[in-house]
């Protein structure tokens, strides 16, 4: 089963983007139709939230419930802080649609705010639920990593887009260090997604492979998903000629671990078989 494990869907009037601002060519309306158009000879995705609100978690469960199943599951949001957080996960997770949570870590400020004490209530729930967590960070959020990991040893977890290295900018060492660790030291997951809108100018997908060989070898057949990112990915990219490079990419590293990233390791991670 062939599966893109992150994708997004909006309806701009909705109104709770904050990032997706007028100036971007992406500030438009992408449907389920405009998904099954470019995803081709993909059986299933995963959708994953863009709005830090239950609102669009609601939203796109009812775009997968829509869909004939092409939409495997789903990455919501809820405020994992909240004092009510605990209730609200168990309320969400009765849609067996709702696969996982996503909390926006790299909007916020401290980038420890995934230990505090609070936020643990919330990730037990998490636990308890059945849901899987995805880590939408950045390299200084590296190293938090793995005390959250030994924290929570029963969450199932992945870092969305290798943790975004500033590729433009060739930073490479010290990312390759911090996520080698955390694939060394932990069990979590790492999403082989979002690399081509982190590198700049015409070579982009030349700029990527250091990085996305590194991850490839430091996480392995059994914890790489492959994702799209699109439409975020046609900022700097196409959707065939993304899915494409990785494919070669995953070939010449793991040549017998294709059907494992491309989607085996998805309906795993996330029970999209349930």
């Amino acid at each position: 089963m062939r599966i893109d494990a992150h994708m997004h869907l909006w309806l701009v009037a909705r109104g709770d983007y904050g990032w997706l601002t007028p100036d971007l060519p992406i500030h438009r309306d992408y449907d389920l139709a405009d998904a099954r158009e470019v995803a081709t000879g993909i059986e299933g995705v995963v959708l994953v939230q863009a709005a830090p609100t239950e609102a669009e978690t609601h939203f796109l469960l009812e775009i997968a419930r829509n869909s004939d199943g092409f939409v495997r599951g789903v990455v919501g949001w809820t405020d994992l802080a909240a004092g009510d957080a605990p209730k609200r996960i168990a309320a969400l997770a009765r849609d067996p649609l709702l696969r996982g949570l996503r909390p926006m870590l790299q909007d916020i400020a401290d980038p420890g705010w995934i230990l505090r004490g609070d936020v643990a209530r919330g990730l037990d729930a998490m636990v308890k639920a059945g849901l899987a967590l995805d880590l939408l960070i950045r390299p200084a959020h590296l190293p938090h990593c793995v005390a959250l990991a030994r924290r929570h040893p029963g969450l199932a977890m992945a870092i969305d887009h290798c943790a975004k290295p500033d590729i433009a900018d060739g930073a490479f060492a010290s990312w390759a260090d911090a996520i080698g660790a955390v694939a060394g030291e932990t069990r979590i997951a790492c999403k082989l997604s979002g690399l081509v809108t982190e590198a700049a100018g015409d070579a982009r997908l030349d700029a990527i492979a250091p990085y996305a060989r590194h991850a490839i070898r430091a996480f392995g057949p059994d914890r790489l998903i492959w994702g799209s990112d699109w439409p975020v990915l046609t900022l700097a990219g196409d959707y065939g000629a993304w899915r494409a490079a990785a494919q070669a990419l995953v070939r010449q590293e793991l040549p017998e671990a294709e059907a494992l990233v491309f989607g085996g390791n998805a309906v795993r991670f996330y029970g999209l078989g349930d």
